[in-house]
């Protein structure tokens, strides 16, 4: 793993940390967009391009004929899709959340995979496939999938499992349909918890896969 991932990565989970705030509706976690406003926007989004080749991919995008999108409609764009996600993953386990303009999908493992696992359950495709319906619809965002893990056993294991874990959620909704240009695919194992790996709730916490949706923006 580069300096720059490691840079990106890091502050994207500082951003969040500093300004989460709960949905009084929903009990989802956000990022308020008043109090870090269109800085952590910024910020984030420049962060996640540089870490999963961004740039590279707004091109091609841009290049096939996606249109781009621009200043105050970014966030009205983003507050649709994710009004819709979160109408097609209610009760499915699989968590909603804004980080500035820019959405995160969590899914737990024991809901995705079996232990050890990377193919994907089966029990799951209806609800990736109801992310298919809104990522189809909503065309104008880069899709980065990442895989994580728990502490427990090698390093090195973990890191290629968590790889393996968010090919396998990009690939299918891929097959679905979405424009496969669209995904960056990347691992990091056991080294971005986002709970304590010495209690059994804290290591199926940490054992996930997020997929963040990130505008095509000019």
């Amino acid at each position: 793993m580069n300096k720059s991932t490691i840079l990106t990565a890091s502050l994207t989970a500082l951003l969040f940390t500093a300004a989460c705030t709960t949905d009084p509706f929903t009990g989802e976690q956000q990022i308020s967009r008043t109090a870090g406003g269109a800085g952590i926007g910024a910020v984030a989004g420049a962060a996640l391009g540089t870490l999963a080749g961004g740039d590279d991919r707004r091109n091609a995008l841009i290049g096939a004929g996606i249109g781009a999108l621009a200043g105050g409609g970014i966030g009205a764009y983003m507050d649709r899709q994710q009004a819709e996600l979160r109408a097609q993953l209610q009760g499915t386990g699989v968590s909603v959340t804004r980080v500035g303009n820019n959405i995160v999908l969590n899914m737990p493992s024991n809901i995705t995979f079996a232990t050890d696992q990377d193919s994907i359950s089966s029990g799951f495709f209806p609800t990736l496939n109801s992310v298919v319906l809104v990522l189809k619809k909503y065309n104008q965002t880069l899709i980065d999938v990442y895989g994580h893990t728990d502490s427990t056993g090698d390093d090195g294991y973990n890191l290629g499992l968590s790889q393996r874990r968010a090919q396998s959620v990009a690939s299918y909704l891929s097959s679905q349909g979405v424009n496969g240009q669209r995904f960056a695919v990347q691992g990091f194992g056991e080294t971005r918890p986002i709970a304590d790996n010495s209690t059994d709730a804290g290591r199926a916490q940490n054992r996930r896969v997020e997929i963040q949706l990130v505008p095509l923006s000019q």
